[in-house]
Parts: C-alpha cells; sequence; structure tokens
C-alpha cells in the first residue's frame, strides 16, 4: 500500500463521508483513493473556501470535518479558513500534502515549512514521516480536534511519504478514541446553585459550548425550571428557539446592564459580550461560569462560582435541583413588555416601501420566506449586522456567520457545508456585495455538487455603508445576476421591495442553485443607526 491509499483507508476507518478539496499535487492519489473508498469529493475554486465549507459541515454535524489542499500556495491559502475554525473553534481536520522530505532545505517545488505556519492557528500540527504511522497521526487529529473545546488540527504529509509503499502487515491502523467530557465539581454546583437562588434579575447567556456537547434540551429544560430569561452569542443561537417564552431578543441591552446574576455557560467571555464588564453589565453583577476549558474561568472578570465541565453534564447535575420561576416573575414581566414594545417599532420600520430597498426590508422578506427550521448563513459587514439583528433563528447549530474572527467570504461557503451536512434543509445565504466577491466562484461549486443553496446578495454597491467618504467603499452595482446565471445559477435582479418575496418564490421552485441580486440603499445606516432588533 502507499501513504496515499493507506490515509484515504484511515479517513474512513474515522468515519469521514465528505472531503473538502482542491486538487494538486502531492495529494491527488488520496483524493482518488478516497472516491474509491466511497467518501463524496466536494471540489471547490479556492482552498480556502474548502476550510470553510469544513466549518459549516462541522457547525450544523456537531462533529469533526476534513478538508485538504496540495503543498505550499494550496496549504497557505487553506489556512486562513483554517484560522477562521480556529478562532470560532470548529473541529476541522486540516490535511496538506507537501514537499519531499529528502529534498528539505534544497529548494523543492513549493517547500516552505508549513507545520510553522498551522501551529498559531490549530490546537495540534504535526507532520508524519512514516506512511505506515498515518492512521495514528489521523486518530490522534481526530481526538485532539474534539478534546475540551472544539479546534481546527493540521496533519503534514510530505510528498515521499504519500508515495512510498508499505507492507499492509506493517501499517499501525488506529481509529479514534471518544475525548472524555468531564462533569462539573459537586461543590462548585453548589456554590453556583446558591448564587443564583439569591438572584433577582437573573439571566443566562450561552454560546456554542451547547452545541458541541449537545446540552441544547437539558439547556432548555433548566431555561423553563428555573424561569431565566435566555440569551445567546450569534454563533450560539437557535439551543433555545427565539420566539421561546422566555427568549427577549430585543431587550438585550436593558437584560444585560441590569441583570444582577449572569449565568454563562459554554461560551468565552470575549468582545461578543464585552468581556462581561460595564458597561455594558453592571458591575455588582454575580457572575456564575460553566466552561469545559479551565483557563476561561475568571478570565475578564473574577466569577462568583466558576465550574469546569461539560455543558451537557453539568446542566444534568443542575436539574437535580428544582428551581424557583415564580421568583423572577416581575424580571421576565418587564423584559416581555420591553420586547414586545421594541418589537412593535422594529416590524414598523422594517415594513418600508421606499427605493432603494432598506436591508431591513430585505431582511424581513427573508425572514418571513424562510422555513422555520433554515439555516442562515450571514456574511458582510452592514447586512450582517441587520441580519443578525433581525431574523430569528430556532434551531441549533443552524446560525452561520462570519463569527468572532469577522472573516469576510464565509457566507457562501458556509452555507454549502451546511448542504451537505443538512441536504434536506433549506440553506439561506445572505451576502453583502463585498464578502460575496471573495468567494463568488464557489456558486460553480455549487452547481457542479448539485447544492441548491438560495444565496441572497444585499447590494449596496460598495463595502460598508455610504455614511461618509471612505477610501476604497465603491464597488458599483455589480450584476452578480449575469455572472450566476451564467455558471448555471436560477438568477434574479431585484430593485423594488414588491418584488423580494416573488423572486425568493421562484428561486426556491428552480430546485438549483439560486442567486437573487437585491439592491439596497447605501445610505440606509445613517437612517437606522439608533435601531435594533437583536442587538450583538
Amino acid at each position: 500500500m502507499t501513504g496515499n491509499q493507506i490515509l484515504a483507508r484511515a479517513l474512513r476507518a474515522c468515519g469521514v463521508e465528505h472531503v473538502f478539496f482542491l486538487m494538486g499535487g502531492p495529494m491527488i492519489d488520496c483524493e482518488n483513493a478516497c472516491l474509491e473508498e466511497g467518501m463524496r469529493m466536494i471540489d471547490v475554486r479556492m482552498e480556502q473556501a474548502a476550510a470553510m465549507m469544513a466549518v459549516g459541515y462541522s457547525r450544523v454535524r456537531g462533529s469533526p470535518s476534513v478538508c485538504m489542499a496540495a503543498s505550499g500556495p494550496g496549504t497557505v491559502n487553506l489556512l486562513s479558513g483554517v484560522a477562521h475554525a480556529y478562532v470560532d473553534g470548529a473541529p476541522v481536520v486540516a490535511i496538506g500534502g507537501s514537499s519531499p522530505v529528502g529534498l528539505y532545505g534544497l529548494g523543492a517545488f513549493q517547500e516552505i515549512d508549513q507545520l510553522a505556519l498551522a501551529r498559531p492557528v490549530t490546537c495540534w500540527a504535526e507532520r508524519c514521516y512514516d506512511p505506515a504511522r498515518i492512521p495514528e497521526y489521523l486518530a490522534a487529529a481526530f481526538r485532539h480536534a474534539m478534546a475540551g473545546r472544539p479546534a481546527p488540527v493540521y496533519l503534514d504529509l510530505p510528498g515521499d511519504v504519500l508515495y512510498r509503499d508499505v507492507a499492509p502487515e506493517e501499517v499501525r491502523w488506529a481509529e479514534p478514541q471518544p475525548a472524555p467530557r468531564p462533569a462539573g465539581d459537586a461543590a462548585d454546583v453548589a456554590r453556583a446553585i446558591d448564587v443564583i437562588r439569591t438572584a433577582r434579575r437573573p439571566i443566562v447567556v450561552t454560546g456554542s459550548g451547547i452545541l458541541w456537547s449537545g446540552a441544547h434540551e437539558e439547556l432548555r429544560r433548566w431555561v423553563e425550571r428555573w424561569g431565566i430569561p435566555h440569551y445567546a452569542t450569534p454563533q450560539g443561537r437557535g439551543v433555545v428557539p427565539e420566539d421561546h417564552h422566555l427568549s427577549f431578543p430585543a431587550a438585550r441591552s436593558t437584560a444585560f446592564r441590569e441583570a444582577d446574576c449572569v449565568v454563562v455557560i459554554g461560551t468565552r467571555l470575549n468582545y461578543v459580550i464585552d468581556y462581561a464588564r460595564p458597561p455594558r453589565f453592571a458591575a455588582d453583577a454575580r457572575l456564575v461560569q460553566i466552561d469545559i476549558d479551565a483557563a476561561e474561568i475568571g478570565k475578564t472578570r473574577p466569577v462568583d462560582a466558576g465550574i469546569v465541565g461539560d455543558a451537557r453534564l453539568v446542566l444534568r447535575q443542575l436539574l437535580e435541583v428544582d428551581g424557583s420561576p415564580d421568583r423572577y416573575a416581575d424580571w421576565v414581566g418587564r423584559l416581555a413588555e420591553i420586547h414586545r414594545e421594541k418589537s412593535i417599532d422594529a416590524e414598523q420600520r422594517m415594513s418600508s416601501d421606499r427605493t432603494p430597498i432598506h436591508p431591513l426590508r430585505l431582511c424581513k422578506e427573508l425572514r418571513d420566506f424562510m422555513d422555520r427550521e433554515a439555516v442562515l448563513s450571514v456574511d458582510g459587514q452592514e447586512i450582517l449586522n441587520y441580519g443578525r439583528q433581525s431574523i430569528p433563528i430556532h434551531v441549533p447549530g443552524h446560525s452561520l456567520n462570519s463569527g468572532p474572527f469577522g472573516t469576510m467570504g464565509v457566507g457562501l461557503p458556509l452555507g454549502l457545508g451546511a448542504k451537505v451536512a443538512e441536504p434536506a434543509a433549506q440553506v439561506v445565504v445572505l451576502h453583502g456585495d463585498g464578502s460575496f466577491g471573495i468567494n463568488g466562484m464557489e456558486l460553480d461549486t455549487a452547481v457542479r455538487h448539485d447544492l441548491p443553496v438560495i444565496t441572497v446578495i444585499s447590494n449596496n454597491g460598495g463595502w460598508t455603508a455610504r455614511d461618509r467618504f471612505k477610501v476604497g467603499r465603491e464597488l458599483g452595482f455589480t450584476r452578480y445576476d449575469e455572472m450566476a446565471r451564467a455558471l448555471g445559477c436560477h438568477a434574479e435582479y431585484v430593485e423594488r421591495p414588491d418584488e423580494i418575496r416573488p423572486a425568493l418564490r421562484r428561486a426556491a421552485a428552480s430546485g438549483r442553485p439560486v442567486l437573487v441580486n437585491v439592491l439596497t440603499d447605501p445610505e440606509a445606516r445613517a437612517q437606522t443607526a439608533r435601531f435594533a432588533v437583536y442587538t450583538t
């Protein structure tokens, strides 16, 4: 057997069904061998998109994914998507072919130290020098990707390792072992319960840790048993449906500012929630933090109770104690009233019939068109904020966006990865025109692999809003629909608000990859600077 054949068989043994890649040496024979092993090979137009598709796939499936690239610039391109996965906390197994070991230091074709480049953007990165040990290294990669907080890993495979012959009996076959998921210390759990019980205005803030531990059912039951309002980070939305009776998105700012106890589960206290510090949170608010990564506990402010453990197991421990929902009835009622009033005002603002189309009107039409269980991938600058603020998510893992790394160009690749992971789901990508241009050729990937994703562009003629002069902002109102049509997509061009819904319906009925190019108002932000439905 060659190293290429061993790698393909090892991937199959790890349960891999799909691989996102761009062909090239020295990986070509491995990619052929993967096809022979029964894996679906999704080839892309740029390696960055392969890693981003893997992220979308992982977030929807809740499991590791695989991407691979050729040596040199192929792997360098792949690593920008891997960096996105690293900050996003997604378990992507990235594999890069590299120049032959026997020629290191001699200036071989595409020679560069890929391992050194990969280490800062992965939780584990290694190079295999012996083809017989490829299964061991791969099993280790999968184990590290899901150990504790999920993260990408990288395996470097030199060309002379991939093409070396090995007797089958010499191969050290191995499969990934499940990573242990610890429960919380009983004393820490008891302390957390005492802190929560003394609160009058508690809230729960959760993130992607709920998704990776599969804890959404336990979370919903605990929130309901205790009667505590729930909020999620943009990446962790849907774990509690956003029309749930304890979900008040439009009252988010008030809830954060006035809460006297904040229970944070499975999310880093980073900029997304202002590090859990004033002025967004009260200085005297008590903090309960639950995280599988001990280093995250108390990282940005002291905690009153910290629990190191898997979110699902800790929530099961918390469920062993009955709460007192009536205790927080006044607090819940206050947030419910603020949410109701702001939602009425928001609906009026989102219903404008004027032209150019306000981005919020586009979001409203998209919201009312989408299936309740649709996957939504949002990417851009202005439209990212509008979309995140106005379109609710009701299903765990179905909210995808540029994440805490703020990577532009992820929208379409994330959506395609989601469609591969969940073919029966409606997948909608809401793109800014600037961000679409980065990976827009992946429409070709959608057509070639029959991935009927609906891509909607909010085309305001440039990067960000035209609220002041910004050098490099202007892109022009390009007819991206004509480009999409040339690639084989169903395409629509929209200039008026009343044309949006019919265009979306025709798009969905086509059964093909779709692009709807909607001209939106570049001056919109200046008119709605103070408006938000669901704040960040």
